[in-house]
Order: C-alpha cells, then structure tokens, then sequence
C-alpha cells in the first residue's frame, strides 16, 4: 500500500541493484577469495527477512485488533439474537482455510525469493542476471501487492498516524470515507478531513494522550464530523501504538462504522420510553434490568428505580402463576399473549396481557426475559358489563313471547330469535338463506314490502302490520309484526327490527266472538219474530181444535180443520226449534233421544234441504239407545255437518242424497252423515278440525264450524271422524257416550206435553171452577175464553193488571193464567210482578198460578212441588191447557205463592 510502512518498492529496488553493479564490477581484481560480496549481500537481505517479519507480525496484529473490535462491538447484538449462531461455525473454518491458503503461497514465494538470493551468494564469480534481479522482484511486488489487497478488503476504516496526528497510511475505506486518493492523504494532518463532533478534539486528546502512551491501548465511540460533507458520524474505535525500540512513534487506529445502529438506538430509546404499553426486560433469576416508564405508572411506582428495586414475583399475586408463564414461554415458539394478574404498589390487582420471550446465549442457555405488557383491567370489566347485559338481552328475547328479527337493507336476516321455532317450526339453522318475504302470502307481500321500505328511508319510525306467513307444516299462521328502524353509531338507518306476535288463535277466538254476537243478534231477532208469531200459532191451534170438536161439521170441513191444525202445530215445531237454537237455554246434560235430535235437525234445515233437490234417507229407530247430552248442543253439531254436507254436494251437481245412520260400538253410539258430494282430498283429512281451515272457496266458510264441533262433542266425552269415500263424497261419525240404564222413550223428549185425553171424571174437576186470564193478546184472551168456558169453567180475562185487580176484587179464583211479557201503553210489564199483586190481592184464598211464556222453558222450571207456579209454553192448545188445569185441580188445593 502506498504509504504504508515498508512498502517503499523502489528504494529497495534501488538498494539491491547498486550492489549488484558493485559487485559485478569489482569481481575480477577487488573481491577476495570467496566473494568479498557475499557479506553485503547477505546483510541486505537480512534487513530485507527482518522488514518482512514485521509486516507479517503488523499483518496479525491487524487481523487480531479488527477480530477483537468486532467481538466488542457485535457483543451486544449477538447476545440480543433469538436465533442460534451455529451456523457461523462452518463459515470461520472456511475463513481460516482460506486465510492458510493465503499465507502458504506467500511463504513459497518468499522461499523462492531466498533461493534466488543464495543463489547469488553461492556464485561470486559469476553476477546475477537481469532475468534474475526482474524474477525477484516480481516475487516481491506480488507479496506487497497480497497485503495492500488484504488491508483494503476491509470495511472498517484503517488508518496510521504519527503522535502529532499526521496521517502515515490509511486503506481503502477511509480514502473512500473522505474522498480522496492516497497522495491526497498521506502526510497530511488528520484534522485536515475529520474533526471531534463536540469541537473539543484537541482537548480531548491531550488529556487522554498521556494515558494512551501508558496504556499503549484504548478503545471508545468517538462522534466525528466529515468536513467536505459536514455530516455527523458515529465509530466504535480500537487504537493501538506503534513502537519501534520500545518507544511509541505512532498508533494505529481500526474504526467501525455505527452510525446506523446509534440512530436505531435512539429511535429504539425514543420508543421504549414513549410506548404506551409496559415494556420490562429482567432476569431469570427474577430481577428487573430495565421498564419502560409505562410499565412504572401501570404498576403505580414513583420512579424507575423505585420499581427495579422489586423483584418480578413480588409484582405477581400467584407465584404460581409466575412459574406456569415462565414454563409456557421457554417451550413456545414465538411470542404469545397470556393474562396474567399483577400487584400494584398500593396492592390493589390488575388484570394485564402480557407478551413475552426469552432471550438465549450460544449455548442456548436463557439469559433474561423481555417482553410488553398491556393492562386490560378496565377492558375486562367492560367486557364482563357488556357480557351481563348481553346475557341479560338474550335472556330477555328468550323469554319474551314475541318473534323477533332483525333485517338488514338487502332484506337478508342478521338475527332471529328462537321463538322462531315454536311460531312458524323452523329450526334456526334452517333459517339462514331466508329472506324477507320469502314466506309470506303473495296478497300481503306487496304491504310488507313497502313498509319496509318506508322504515328503511324513515318516512315511518313505527308501524305495525299483520300477514300471514306459512309455517314450516304447510299451514299459514297470522302474525302481527311491529317494524322499527335499526341505526348504526352514525345514526344512518341500516336494517330493521321486527316483533311479531302470533295471533292466529286471537283471531279464531275473534271470529268466534264475531259468530257468537251474529248468532246472538240472529237469536235475539229469531226470538223476537217467534215469540209475535207463538200467539197467532197459539190462536190458530185454538180455533182449529175448537172448530173440530164441534157437532155437525161436514167431512171436508173436517178434513181442512185437521190439515190447518196439522200445519199450525208444525209451524209451532219449526218456531220451538228457532227458538232453541237461537237462544239455547244453559247447557244441561240429560238422556236425550237422538231420533228426536236429528228429527227437529231437519226440521230446522228443510227449506233449504228441499230448494237445493237434497234428499234425505234418515229412519227413525225408537228403540236405539240414547246419550247423556246438552240437546241444542248437538243440535247445532249435526246442523252443521247436514249443512257441509249439502254444501258438498251443491259443489258437483244439482240434486243429491244424504244418509243419516245409527250405529253402536261397543259402549258407543254412532251417527254418521254420508254425503254423494265433492269428497275430500286424503291429504286434507288431517287437518279438517283445524281452526281456520277450510276446503271451500274464499268466502264460502271461517274454517271454525268443525273445530267447534268438535269441541263440542268432546265436552261429551266423544269424537268425530271423517272419511273420504273411495267411490266419492265423504262420511262424518259422531261418537257420543251411550246412556247406561235408561229407556228411549218418551223420557227423552225435549219437551213433554201433558195428553190432550181428558176422561169425564177429570172433566167433573173443572165444573164450577173459575179461572183469570191476564194476556195482552186479545186473541189468546178470546181462545181461552170460548175453550174453558166450554168446559164449564168461569172465565175473567183482562188485558191489563188493572183489569186483572177489578176482576180479583169481585171475587177470587181457583187458578191465574199471566202472561210473563205483558205490555201496557208501549211499556213492558213484568208477569211475576203482576202474579204477585194479583195474588196479595187475593187474600187468603190464592189461586194456582200457572205463566204462560213463549220463551223456552227450561228443566229447573218444572216445579218439583204442586204450590209453586207452573209454565205453559206457547204456541200450545186448549186441550193442553185443560189437562194442566186438571193436574193443578186434582192436587190438594193449598195456599201459593210466586216464585
């Protein structure tokens, strides 16, 4: 290298040729025997052998300070890396090989240099050749060449300076560094290029010049500033002395580079001390090297120094903790988060996620434990706050009886609740590719879709809405959903939340009601029209039976007088049974004839029966047994079924036939009703008792009548079944209990009527009698005058209780027939309140009270004893009053009273 000591190539040269010329010239006539040369010879290349010697110790002593330096200055890095360095094994065997390899070839040409040069020695006589003075040192330039290259190869700087700070050589690195070439820098003053980046160098050196030349060594970071680029630079620096006969004449200076790594230091520090997590660094053994000032206020101290006098398993509220967390990570991997739970220094506990990783030697042995830690202690309590009303929501929508949904604006279901199951019987599973609307009826769809548009782009905060959505068996439920608008943090609305209620019973109950108030209203109205018509049906039954017991009536005029009365009596049929089904009396169980039963069925349904050419086969059996049972009840169960049935049959023609027959089961009876109708479809029969379910056309039924029915019949204790006919219409079996120990005669009448057989001896107790009428119809006050009278009684009738009181007050009676409903001037009049005036009016000789009502008669009406008061039903005959008369007359006459 230029400059560099013992490298002055030409001097030698120089040297070495002026000898040879010597030499040659003085060989002949001035050496003596032997070669008086030899000893020049061989002192110049012993100074030659011994400036080689020291070039190869300056060499290894470069090698060693540049090895040392890096050991210093990379100490701490390596000891910082995770990683293992055996790999660097292989690659310091590779640099040793190769370094060896080096030093042998220029030991050889070293070897041949000093065979040349003994070559010369050996021959006095005879001088070297040009050939030979050009091939040594050619071997000598290649050597020299080898260690100017080997110095240069190094990235650190390299640079030799005199006391006084002269530069005497420098490599590669440094010329790059500053920006010059050789000649440029040798010989001149290091200040010339670099200066101490405090302004304060030469103060600096001249304290510390004394200690080097003591120490003969030192080693530092020095901060320097390039003056062409007026840059700040940072080098890890070694400084060695050059001595020569023991006294130092220089040093050598090997400098690396750390201007990099200082600014990362810095970015490092600026980090570690403004990081808001906990960044802590200690031992293994458990003490604290180093914390960020985060970690020092999480913990609560009042300094860094305060918190690394602790030791990290008295910050820890379980030591046991402490030692699981140093076993995890030793075996982990990579770093991984872990709760732990910390002391404070006020002792209260935080809750912190701490992160950590060990740090390892060559040897793989743990040397300390670096990691962060993060205090989530208000973190977790929000999250255990945010989890109790979670669990409280969740447990509130659980409970609450409504469906609800949650729509986002693409009409996709975000959340629905599981009430979803027992409402429409879908799994919450089978809800996830569901959309709104997708089972909803195609006539409430376009209602849906609106309101939800509507809420979406809040034209409407609330709005309720009920459709029908079909269940997952196939049926539709009525829900009614209340919609409301789903914000985000934003306040931008962005779904929809929907609490539907199943009101599909709400709805059959309210239809029901519905019905019950028609029925009541037609009732009402029914029971108005047959009370106005039992006084002229009275009359007419009256008249017909008193024109027909009168002598000398020719056979026609007995044959029309029956034919009328006939048809009175079953215009009085038709009204009693009007009467039953429109304002049934409180349902009473009791042995029924279901001969009669279906009878007045008929009888109620033949109009229509006979307008629609519907044929009825029903044979009556008198001797089939009877049922324990309400008989308007089940009069409204079989209208209903002959009402089915005929709508059945009006389906698919225009005249058809209804069967109606008994049958017994075992301890049951059965009445079935068989239809040639549209039939029913087998899929259907399962759910014919379901309310709302129908099988007619929209506006031909509610789909209540049969599950009323039903009902019906299992307060009974019974069943219905229904059949599809496989050669078409359908079939409808009632089976109700049969009645045990009871005859079905006439003691299953609805309502028995006294014989209209009078013998003469009971007629003998009507003889003298005297009776009071008191009936606001004229017509039946004129009846029951001509047809008691006829039977010798003494009849009084009036119109009013005025009347009644005038008649009373000339002289008393054996019996009082009054009107229940009487009316005076446009007012309603009670009868028991008239009976009982007639009857404190009276005295005390009471006359028998009978009422005469219109109204049905109810079984707690019938008196269980002769002194209370009896009930006549109209329409009714005289020979019907004549026998009551009788009964009333044959007891023993006592006093009464009103009920």
């Amino acid at each position: 290298m230029d400059g560099f000591p013992g490298s002055n190539r030409q001097g030698a040269a120089r040297i070495l040729m002026a000898r040879h010329d010597g030499s040659i010239s003085n060989s002949a006539k001035d050496s003596p025997p032997g070669g008086a040369s030899r000893p020049t010879i061989s002192s110049r290349l012993e100074q030659f052998e011994k400036r080689q010697r020291e070039l190869w110790r300056l060499t290894f002593l470069l090698l060693f300070l540049i090895s040392i330096g890096f050991a210093i200055v990379s100490w701490g890095t390596i000891r910082n890396l995770t990683q293992r360095l055996e790999p660097l094994l292989p690659g310091l065997v590779v640099i040793v090989v190769l370094f060896i390899t080096y030093a042998w070839k220029r030991n050889r040409e070293i070897s041949e240099l000093r065979g040349l040069v003994h070559g010369l020695e050996q021959r006095d006589a005879s001088p070297p050749s040009e050939k030979q003075i050009d091939q040594l040192f050619s071997v000598i330039s290649r050597s020299q060449q080898g260690y100017r290259d080997l110095i240069d190869s190094f990235d650190d700087i390299l640079i030799a300076l005199s006391l006084d700070g002269e530069i005497r050589a420098v490599n590669r690195s440094f010329a790059d560094l500053v920006g010059a070439n050789y000649q440029q820098i040798i010989g001149r003053p290091v200040t010339d290029f670099l200066e101490e980046g405090s302004g304060e160098g030469a103060e600096l050196v001249r304290r510390a010049l004394p200690r080097f030349l003591e120490r003969r060594h030192w080693s530092g970071i020095i901060q320097v500033r390039l003056k062409k680029q007026n840059s700040v630079c940072y080098y890890d620096c070694v400084a060695h002395a050059m001595t020569r006969d023991n006294q130092v004449h220089g040093l050598t200076v090997l400098g690396r580079d750390i201007t990099a790594l200082r600014k990362n230091e810095a970015r490092f520090t600026e980090l570690f001390e403004t990081l808001q997590e906990g960044i802590y660094i200690a031992t293994s053994d458990g003490s604290i090297l180093d914390a960020n000032p985060a970690l020092v206020r999480m913990l609560g101290y009042d300094s860094k120094e305060d918190l690394l006098s602790k030791r990290v398993p008295d910050i820890f509220t379980d030591r046991a903790e402490r030692k699981s967390l140093i076993e995890e990570v030793e075996h982990q991997p990579a770093p991984q988060g872990r709760e732990i739970n910390l002391l404070r220094k006020d002792g209260s506990p935080i809750v912190c996620l701490n992160t950590a990783t060990a740090v390892r030697d060559t040897s793989g042995r743990i040397i300390r434990y670096q990691g962060s830690v993060l205090d989530v202690t208000a973190r977790r309590q929000m999250e255990r706050q945010l989890h109790k009303e979670q669990e409280f929501a969740r447990r509130l929508v659980d409970s609450f009886p409504d469906l609800i949904l949650v729509v986002d604006s693409a009409s996709h279901y975000t959340f629905i609740s599981p009430r979803c199951q027992e409402v429409l019987g879908y799994e919450l599973a089978e809800t996830a590719n569901m959309e709104l609307g997708g089972r909803t009826h195609a006539e409430d769809l376009p209602l849906l879709l609106a309101l939800f548009a509507d809420i979406l782009e809040g034209r409407q905060t609330f709005a309720s809405l009920e459709i029908r959505v079909r269940h997952k068996l196939g049926d539709w439920r009525r829900i009614r959903f209340n919609f409301s608008p789903l914000a985000d943090e934003t306040g931008k609305i962005e779904g929809v939340v929907l609490s539907g209620r199943d009101v599909t019973e709400l709805k059959r109950l309210e239809e029901q009601l519905i019905q019950a108030e028609k029925l009541a209203a037609m009732g009402q109205m029914l029971a108005g029209v047959a009370h106005e018509l039992n006084n002229p049906l009275t009359a007419i039954l009256g008249v017909t039976e008193l024109l027909r017991e009168g002598q000398g009536l020719e056979e026609s005029t007995k044959r029309q007088l029956e034919l009328t009365h006939r048809q009175a009596r079953r215009a009085a049929r038709i009204v009693q049974n009007l009467l039953e089904f429109s304002r049934p009396a409180s349902p009473q169980k009791k042995p029924v004839d279901l001969n009669s039963i279906i009878e007045r069925t008929l009888q109620l349904h033949e109009h229509s029966l006979r307008r629609n050419n519907v044929e009825v086969d029903f044979r009556s059996q008198p001797g089939f047994p009877g049922v324990i049972a309400d008989a308007n009840q089940l009069i409204q169960v079989f209208l209903n079924l002959v009402t089915n049935a005929e709508q059945a049959i009006r389906e698919v023609r225009e005249s058809g036939r209804i069967q109606i027959r008994f049958a017994r089961v075992g301890s049951r009876i059965g009445v079935t009703f068989q239809d040639d109708g549209i039939g029913i479809r087998p899929e259907s029969v399962p759910r014919l008792f379901d309310p709302f379910y129908t099988t007619k056309r929209p506006g031909g039924g509610t789909g209540l009548g049969l599950s009323i029915c039903l009902s019906i019949v299992r307060e009974h204790g019974g069943t219905i079944e229904a059949e599809a006919l496989p050669a078409g219409g359908s079939a409808f079996t009632v089976y109700l209990p049969a009645a045990l120990d009871q005859t079905p005669a006439a003691s299953f009448s609805v309502t028995p009527l006294p014989s209209s057989a009078a013998s003469p001896s009971s007629l003998d107790l009507l003889k003298g009698r005297s009776v009071l009428v008191l009936d606001d119809e004229e017509s039946l006050r004129s009846l029951l005058f001509e047809g008691l009278t006829a039977r010798e009684l003494q009849v009084d009738c009036a119109a009013t209780l005025e009347e009644a009181l005038a008649f009373a007050a000339q002289r008393s009676h054996d019996a009082l027939l009054c009107d229940l409903n009487l009316s005076q001037d446009g007012n309603h009049v009670s009868g028991k309140v008239a009976a009982q005036r007639l009857l404190a009016a009276a005295g005390d000789r009471k006359p028998a009270l009978i009422y005469m009502t219109g109204d049905l008669i109810e079984s707690s009406q019938t008196p269980a004893s002769p002194s209370l008061p009896r009930y006549l039903q109209k329409p009714f005959r005289v020979s019907e009053v004549v026998a009551l008369l009788q009964d009333v007359f044959a007891a023993a006459p006592a006093d009464t009273t009103p009920e």
